[in-house]
């Protein structure tokens, strides 16, 4: 019997539709292929070392699965800009027919729409299978799985991991496996298949070159300041390109993590975050700036400072003033991205992402870190597919995810499309052609992203690069550790409403933070805050103890 989700997760997923807080995750900024020839040589099992059949006791070899009676799968997934799929869904459901004696039905929810009516969808007990969820979305990878929406993969009565994806499991580095470990409703263990993709954070000042470089500056300038240097070179650039065009184009949420060094806290409101860790910006191994403990974010001297000198760029005119507005900002974003009204801009980061980002729109782009790049429970949530407990086909499903992720033809035609239509393969790298544009999945939300042929300007060797990057980000301290907000539960959801009101303001400079910003931490005081951080610490100390650390 499918558990019925609180009312609260409702409440909050509202106010992110009515309201927003400006929180979002880059799609274009994560949309990275992998070159999939030496994935399967080196990390897969090798075939001839599996014990042959004859050697398995009868007793104890698993029986072959039942696959004799053809089902239909729904498959919601989040962040996908499709508007014609007939062609790439003829030949999946011709392969997976054969394979799995399975029919597809992708829901292709984009970014606008997928928190909204994906949590409807769980709510209203509604036959989807399979679902993507992570760390950042409404339906949160923790708080659903806690309150019965997610199947448990490795359920010792149905283990669905040992049965049917063993090598996929195989496949996945420890960060991704062990990040899906968490206390969901039927205990501690996986509720959802992680995605293989950048595992790790990083955010980056995304630069305009050519406009860089015409006001007299270069890459090396933005390097050698931070965000309070900036003024100048903004100033430069605005007075020079007029008094329409904008120079900071920012993303709120993402602006104040930038800045600040502050990170998400997983369990936080999916609707605005209200909690922070700060992490060290140079060692982020190391114990965070405020030590191992979580903070109110707009509490802190460094968001004081931040939101202050927001407000000045704001008032000279480097901040466009639709950037404040939730119902707009990310299209406006977009927008500016691509048509180079900006110089300098924010960005989550992917491997490569430049490459591609000049490509898309016709310009040089520069990434410049703010910190090196660092694995926290976000990324390792950052995109799963979980299997709904409303399914009435859950090993098939738990089927369909080991095979997309473990099948380079089926991942690439799901991804990319149909080769000679979609795209084509030139000299070992994916080319899209115009027919692409009608569609595109968002690429890291769907799975194991090792499978794909590297993109066009990615090169042969993309995916060893890709690697030794993420493979060498470091780990913060509190990873794993995420924030069950059940005992908080009436704080949050006020809470949630408060901050909805100034937090993505404040962040982008639309309102004065000398009146504002004290009128906002005295109703999040009035509201409960407090109770909300202690608790977080509390659990956070258990977690450390319990880690022995």
């Amino acid at each position: 019997m499918k558990k019925v989700i609180s009312i609260f997760l409702s409440l909050l997923m509202l106010t992110m539709i009515f309201t927003g807080c400006g929180k979002k995750i880059d799609n274009d900024s994560n949309d990275t292929g992998g070159d999939n020839s030496n994935v399967n040589a080196t990390d897969a099992p090798d075939a001839t070392d599996a014990p042959d059949a004859t050697d398995v006791p009868a007793d104890t070899a698993e029986p072959t699965p039942d696959i004799s009676k053809a089902v239909t799968l729904k498959w919601y997934l989040e962040g996908s800009n499709v508007t014609d799929d007939s062609e790439v869904l003829a030949k999946a459901n011709e392969y997976l027919k054969e394979k799995l004696n399975v029919t597809l039905e992708p829901i292709w929810g984009t970014w606008g729409d997928f928190d909204a009516n994906s949590v409807l969808a769980i709510n209203g007990g509604d036959d989807v299978d399979i679902y993507f969820t992570c760390s950042w979305t409404a339906n949160e990878y923790n708080a659903f799985a806690r309150n019965g929406a997610w199947v448990r993969l490795d359920d010792p009565e149905n283990n669905m991991i040992e049965k049917y994806a063993p090598d996929l499991w195989a496949l996945l580095p420890d960060v991704l496996t062990q990040g899906a470990m968490i206390e969901g409703s039927s205990g501690y263990g996986v509720y959802a298949v992680p995605g293989y993709k950048d595992i790790a954070q990083q955010n980056c000042w995304d630069i305009n070159v050519p406009l860089l470089t015409k006001y007299g500056y270069t890459v090396d300038d933005i390097k050698n300041t931070d965000y309070y240097g900036f003024g100048e070179i903004l100033q430069k650039v605005k007075e020079g390109e007029g008094e329409d065009f904008f120079p900071l184009l920012v993303e709120g949420a993402v602006l104040e993590r930038m800045v600040n060094n502050s990170i998400i806290v997983t369990g936080d409101s999916a609707a605005c975050n209200i909690l922070s860790y700060y992490i060290n910006p140079v060692d982020t191994a190391a114990e965070g700036a405020y030590g191992n403990k979580i903070l109110n974010k707009f509490e802190t001297p460094e968001y004081k400072k931040f939101v202050e000198k927001t407000r000045e760029y704001y008032l000279a005119g480097f901040i466009d003033p639709g950037m404040g507005s939730a119902n707009q900002a990310n299209d406006l974003r977009s927008a500016k991205q691509l048509s180079g009204e900006y110089l300098i801009g924010t960005q989550s980061y992917a491997l490569g992402y430049e490459k591609q980002a000049s490509k898309e729109r016709g310009f040089e782009v520069a990434m410049v870190p703010c910190t090196p790049a660092f694995v926290d429970t976000t990324s390792s949530q950052g995109a799963m597919m979980a299997v709904s407990t409303a399914s009435k086909n859950p090993d098939r499903a738990m089927m369909f995810l080991n095979l997309l992720n473990t099948d380079p033809y089926l991942m690439t035609l799901l991804d990319y499309g149909v080769e000679g239509v979609h795209y084509n393969i030139v000299n070992g790298e994916a080319v899209f052609t115009d027919t692409r544009a009608n569609y595109i999945p968002w690429t890291n939300g769907m799975g194991n992203i090792t499978l794909l042929p590297p993109q066009e300007g990615q090169g042969a060797d993309f995916w060893d690069g890709f690697k030794a990057y993420y493979g060498s980000a470091k780990e913060i301290p509190i990873l794993g550790w995420a924030f069950n907000f059940k005992s908080v539960e009436n704080e949050m959801g006020a809470l949630t409403n408060v901050a909805a009101e100034y937090a993505l303001s404040l962040s982008v400079g639309t309102i004065d933070p000398t009146e504002k910003l004290p009128e906002f931490l005295q109703r999040l005081k009035d509201n409960g805050i407090d109770k909300v951080v202690e608790e977080a610490n509390n659990q956070l100390k258990a977690f450390l103890d319990a880690k022995g650390e």
